[in-house]
């Protein structure tokens, strides 16, 4: 009996050595882990050298709310579609009475990646009080206008300069490059390259009219 109790002890230790030792393989292996990681994050610094081609550009942007709880900062803009966007944004009051009052407020927010061009207080103040009023008092016109602005797809700084059919149905057209943009050949893009949830967003200092 003795020597069976003693064959049983030495069985058991040789069992907890050889987990022991099975234990400190793993452990051993699990630690070669960890080498791996910078290898994954070396990548970082490649993907934020890329970020600075979607920031926004342009002398207008300064005037565009920095607080990101504000709802008319770019952080709130990310967040939420286009014609919402714009309802937090100061730039844009007079734009979002016009949307409101030619009810394009469900088609700008439903609509599935579009380019618009906003255009500021500003610019509708270019325009003779009389003529803009008449303007809105006319749901047709005003409809062709604003939709004059917006542009299928999302368009970013590279892909702005040339051509584009808008969804009012003519063509409107950008010339320039990197942070300097003319569209039509009278307006100047301000801020340029602002997110919303469903839109890249170009504010511009002159209202778009469509060519006769």
């Amino acid at each position: 009996m003795r020597t069976s109790r003693l064959t049983t002890l030495a069985a058991v230790s040789l069992f907890s050595l050889s987990m022991a030792a099975c234990g400190s393989s793993d452990s051993s292996t699990s630690s070669d882990q960890p080498a791996a990681a910078p290898t994954m994050t070396s990548a970082a610094p490649m993907m934020s050298s890329a970020a600075p081609a979607m920031e926004n550009f342009g002398a207008g942007c300064a005037a565009v709310p920095t607080d990101a709880s504000n709802k008319g900062s770019f952080q709130a803009m990310a967040q939420v579609p286009v014609a919402t966007a714009a309802s937090g944004n100061p730039l844009l009051s007079t734009l979002v009475s016009a949307v409101k009052q030619a009810g394009l407020v469900d088609s700008l927010n439903s609509a599935d990646g579009i380019t618009v061009f906003a255009p500021t207080n500003d610019a509708f103040k270019k325009i003779p009080a009389a003529d803009l009023k008449k303007v809105l008092a006319d749901k047709k016109t005003l409809t062709d206008i604003l939709t004059y602005h917006v542009v299928p797809g999302k368009l970013t700084p590279a892909d702005l300069s040339g051509t584009h059919k808008t969804l009012e149905g003519k063509d409107l057209t950008v010339a320039g490059s990197g942070e300097m943009f003319k569209v039509d050949g009278t307006s100047s893009v301000i801020c340029g390259n602002v997110q919303t949830a469903n839109a890249t967003v170009y504010i511009v200092d002159t209202v778009l009219m469509p060519k006769s």
